[in-house]
């Protein structure tokens, strides 16, 4: 496994460059100071991971891991930080892990194995990879985990189930088990909190050994995590479906709309977690803009009729959607059909005064009125 480091401190070199280096597997190809000659480095290098700090000079590492994500890489990315605060916005970024300095031998070497049981092996390369042999973990529309074979899986218990969702969501990062009882557990005594968590692991553990699956649930020290290689996870392939078309064109329009039809609803449906709020809302968001770029390719390919059907299924969803109403607005154009263009306008228009207090944007207002002008002549 090929591995890169970036950190403007010398000794955090030195410390990685040890710690990585009682790794046989891990092999370090570059070590910077700054993201300008990391960048030209992997514009001409395959990497698998970086080890990056988040605090650096001219560019921070949120920045850099931004950059990288924009021009299409997709190697992982592990941020290595004194500063905890910046967990969240580092997930922005899809990054793989987000370790705290001071770096713990043992916390670097179960993110190591992790990178390296997710590369492919050359038994990869013959092995059937079909979802037909692996158990389904669907949590799009709601939670539910189905058998190879199909059969509905019965939770043991919410917590177990809600547990389940928990460590889906943090993909495979270690999670703290204060955190966890914190998150899960915050309305009962701490003790209690204790308890129940260690029962509804036990709990997890038991309903998923009924399918081989009782080691997916690590623990490590006082950490828990949830392996999914071995399953089936339908968020995570739709969200690596949206990372691998950046771009929807006329060359990708049929994989774009099976992919469309994964996304059956939010995150975990009606089951509402305040932990996973800022999840929810971001793959919400990851499927409004997917499918405003899909409905834009299928403008342009002249398949209009699709396009409606996709943007009438976003409105169902938000209706004060600006980017969705104007693609809705030159779809109706298209058909020529000046009176149900006229009539969404005025809705969109009554219903963003009732809702918010406010009128449609220049842009939209712009639009409708040019719409309507070609029309009329």
């Amino acid at each position: 496994m090929k591995v890169v480091i970036i950190d403007d401190e010398k000794g955090m070199h030195i410390v990685m460059k040890r710690m990585l280096g009682k790794v046989d597997e891990v092999e370090i190809v570059g070590i910077f100071h700054e993201t300008s000659t990391a960048y030209s480095f992997l514009t001409i290098h395959d990497v698998d991971v970086i080890f990056m700090d988040i605090n650096m000079p001219k560019e921070s590492g949120l920045e850099f891991a931004g950059r990288l994500r924009e021009s299409g890489r997709q190697m992982k990315i592990v941020f290595v930080t004194s500063h905890k605060e910046y967990s969240l916005p580092a997930f922005d970024v899809y990054a793989f892990d987000y370790i705290v300095k001071p770096v713990n031998q043992d916390r670097l070497y179960y993110t190591v194995k992790r990178a390296l049981s997710e590369m492919p092996s050359p038994k990869d390369s013959v092995r059937q990879d079909s979802s037909s042999t692996r158990v389904l973990f669907n949590c799009l529309g709601g939670m539910e985990i189905r058998s190879a074979q199909n059969v509905l899986v019965k939770w043991k218990t919410s917590k177990s189930a809600e547990l389940f969702g928990y460590l889906l969501m943090h993909k495979g990062r270690l999670v703290s088990r204060a955190r966890i009882i914190e998150d899960m557990f915050g309305e009962m005594p701490l003790k209690n909190g204790e308890t129940y968590l260690n029962t509804t692991v036990y709990q997890l553990r038991k309903l998923l050994d009924n399918y081989g699956l009782k080691e997916i649930v690590h623990s490590h020290s006082s950490y828990y995590a949830l392996d999914h290689n071995q399953v089936d996870v339908d968020f995570l392939r739709f969200e690596e479906g949206c990372k691998q078309m950046a771009v929807v064109d006329a060359t990708c329009i049929e994989q774009a709309l099976e992919l469309e039809q994964r996304y059956t609803g939010d995150l975990f449906g009606d089951r509402v977690f305040p932990w996973a709020r800022s999840e929810v809302e971001h793959l919400s968001l990851m499927y409004t803009s997917f499918t405003q770029r899909l409905c834009e390719a299928l403008l342009i390919k002249g398949d209009t009729q699709t396009a409606i059907r996709l943007l009438m299924k976003q409105f169902a969803r938000n209706e004060l959607e600006e980017g969705t109403i104007m693609l809705y607005l030159r779809a109706l154009a298209l058909t020529k059909n000046k009176e149900a263009l006229n009539r969404q306008y005025i809705q969109f228009e009554e219903t963003l005064y009732r809702e918010l207090g406010i009128t449609p944007s220049p842009e939209v207002s712009a639009l409708y009125s040019h719409l309507m002008s070609e029309l009329d002549s």
